[in-house]
């Protein structure tokens, strides 16, 4: 690893981690790579990992009954890829696809929710984190499901 997930590319995702539980958390880090136009997960499968974006940009989406997939947010380094591996049924909400080619620190699910089992600060410091990330992402997908599926503005009549 060239870094460790504290460093520049996993600064915002980490930010609220003190050192010491960095320190514990780094190992767990390894090392990601995938290519152009690659799926990473689809909504309703299991979530038993997470990465943090160190360079490239993963497109989150939701599929639309009748439509398809729908883009709700675009997001690259530094960025939490994936929450739901921490709160049960641990499935998947969004599906998310590669953009560019993407190098990521990849997480086990079951490893950090132990590591933070055992280290109740840490945890409280990650639950944090992802819940800041839920809102945001929560807060992306509403704003692009009115642009996209919102009543449309009024167009006069000619």
């Amino acid at each position: 690893m060239t870094a460790h997930p504290g460093g520049p590319a996993g600064a915002r995702m980490l930010a609220a981690v003190p050192a010491e539980h960095l320190a514990r958390l780094t190992p767990l880090a390894r090392d990601a790579a995938f290519p152009g136009a690659a799926r990473i997960f689809e909504e309703g499968q299991d979530a038993d990992r997470f990465w943090i974006i160190r360079s490239g940009t993963v497109a989150l989406d939701v599929q639309v009954p009748g439509r398809g997939r729908a883009v709700v947010e675009t997001i690259g380094p530094g960025d939490l890829l994936g929450w739901s591996w921490l709160c049960p049924p641990r499935q998947w909400h969004l599906g998310a696809e590669t953009r560019d080619p993407v190098r990521a620190w990849e997480f086990d699910a079951a490893a950090v929710r132990d590591l933070c089992a055992e280290h109740p600060t840490l945890g409280l410091a990650l639950v944090t984190a992802v819940a800041e990330t839920i809102g945001d992402r929560l807060r992306a997908t509403r704003t692009r499901l009115l642009d996209l599926y919102g009543p449309q503005q009024s167009r006069p009549t000619p």
